[in-house]
């Protein structure tokens, strides 16, 4: 059993670990960036060697959702441009950064993620979803070293068809502090997908790998199946009572 799933087993009926943004933010980033988390909850996972679909069961809350810290990967030493690709494909970040706010003041920031399937720019979109939580305003540069500012915490989850409905139900309630459950959890979809073409004042992140001639003709990973739960349709064949 994990770690997250040992704390909900000893909570009472119909509690669960859901952290709002900003608990997120202050009370389990900033502890794991200035080395005040003496015990841990979440796991360390590093995103370019693992797949959505393999991520550990220690950090799995209930079986739908993951949380975990991670270190950004930078493509360059003094640059910003941060390297999401795996083996099998790249973490492509979509709409604006959205702003974590506790009592009025900036305290980090949550950059929504997609995960695609394949090589920038013909990768094939999943239902994968990350959120990826970094420290802003005063608990973030330059207060921290970069070594430490490079810390994040990320909640990945698969968006299926279910989730999606839910979501559309719930958008009117959408807002800052939001929630899929009134006044508890946070929405997980809030981008929107048709802005394709980013605002400048925020960071494209790209992805970037390298691979040797023999893969680049590959097909995707055999754990491809895995990713994509199938549900299958409802019967549309009527029925008739007798009589």
């Amino acid at each position: 059993m994990s770690n997250l799933s040992t704390v909900e087993a000893k909570l009472p009926p119909g509690f669960r670990f859901h952290p709002r943004d900003e608990e997120l933010i202050c009370d389990y980033l900033m502890k794991k960036a200035t080395r005040c988390d003496h015990h841990p909850l979440l796991a360390e996972v590093d995103l370019n060697k693992c797949e959505p679909w393999d991520l550990p069961e220690i950090a799995c809350v209930g079986g739908k959702e993951w949380y975990f810290y991670s270190q950004r990967d930078r493509k360059y030493a003094t640059g910003l441009r941060t390297n999401r690709a795996t083996v099998s494909g790249y973490w492509k970040a979509t709409g604006k950064d959205r702003p974590i706010t506790r009592k009025g003041n900036l305290v980090g920031m949550r950059k929504t993620l997609v995960f695609y399937q394949g090589r920038a720019p013909r990768g094939r979109k999943t239902e994968w979803v990350m959120h990826e939580f970094r420290l802003e305003g005063p608990l973030g540069p330059p207060k921290l070293s970069s070594a430490k500012e490079d810390w994040v915490l990320c909640r990945v989850f698969y968006k299926n068809r279910e989730t999606a409905a839910k979501q559309g139900m719930g958008s009117s309630c959408d807002g800052t502090s939001s929630s899929s459950l009134p006044a508890l959890m946070d929405p997980y979809i809030t981008f929107d997908q048709t802005q394709a073409n980013f605002n400048d004042q925020y960071e494209q992140v790209p992805c970037f790998s390298i691979f040797t001639p023999n893969q680049t003709n590959q097909t995707l990973s055999p754990l491809t199946p895995h990713m994509e739960p199938i549900i299958p349709a409802k019967s549309t064949t009527p029925t008739f009572a007798n009589g």
